[in-house]
C-alpha cells in the first residue's frame, strides 16, 4: 500500500513542478494573466476542436461550478469562445480565439522544449516507458472505477 502512496505523491510533485515550469515559460513569453488551473483547460482545447463543456470537464477532472469559473475568467481574458451546438442547443461548445490560437503556438512550442528537457534527464526511451506505464495504469483504474470497483 505504501508504494501506490508514493506513487501518487510523486506523480503529485511531478506534475507541480512541471506546472509552474510551463506556467513561468508561457509568462516569460507575454502569457502573464495566466494560473495553473486554467493549463489543462487550454492544453485540452489545444488537442481537440471545438469540444463541449461537459467533455473538457470530464477530461480535466473539474466539477461544473469550477468549469463555469475557469471558461468564463478564460473567455474575459481573451482565450476561448462559447458557442452553441447546431445539433442540441443547449450545449454549449468551447474554442479558442484568434488570440487563444496564439496562445496555443507557445503552448505547444513550450511543451515541446519541456518535453526536449525532460528526456535529456532521464532518456527518451524511458520516458516513453513512463508514459506508457501511467497510461496503462489510468485505463485500468478507469475500467474498474466504472464498474464498481477498487481495484
Amino acid at each position: 500500500m505504501k508504494r501506490i502512496a508514493n506513487i501518487g505523491s510523486l506523480l503529485k510533485k511531478i506534475y507541480r513542478a512541471y506546472s509552474v515550469e510551463l506556467l513561468r515559460e508561457l509568462q516569460s513569453r507575454g502569457f502573464n494573466d495566466l494560473r495553473p488551473s486554467f493549463l489543462d483547460i487550454l492544453l485540452y482545447l489545444s488537442e481537440h476542436d471545438g469540444p463541449s463543456i461537459k467533455m473538457i470537464g470530464i477530461a480535466c477532472g473539474l466539477k461544473k461550478q469550477t468549469m463555469t469559473s475557469h471558461l468564463n475568467e478564460l473567455e474575459k481574458r481573451g482565450y476561448i469562445k462559447r458557442t452553441h451546438s447546431e445539433v442540441d442547443k443547449r450545449e454549449q461548445l468551447v474554442s479558442l480565439t484568434d488570440y487563444g490560437e496564439k496562445f496555443k503556438y507557445t503552448l505547444l512550442q513550450v511543451t515541446n522544449e519541456l518535453e526536449i528537457k525532460y528526456s535529456s534527464k532521464v532518456g527518451e526511451v524511458e520516458l516513453d516507458r513512463v508514459e506508457l506505464m501511467l497510461d496503462n495504469l489510468y485505463k485500468e483504474l478507469m475500467i474498474n472505477q466504472n464498474k464498481g470497483s477498487l481495484i
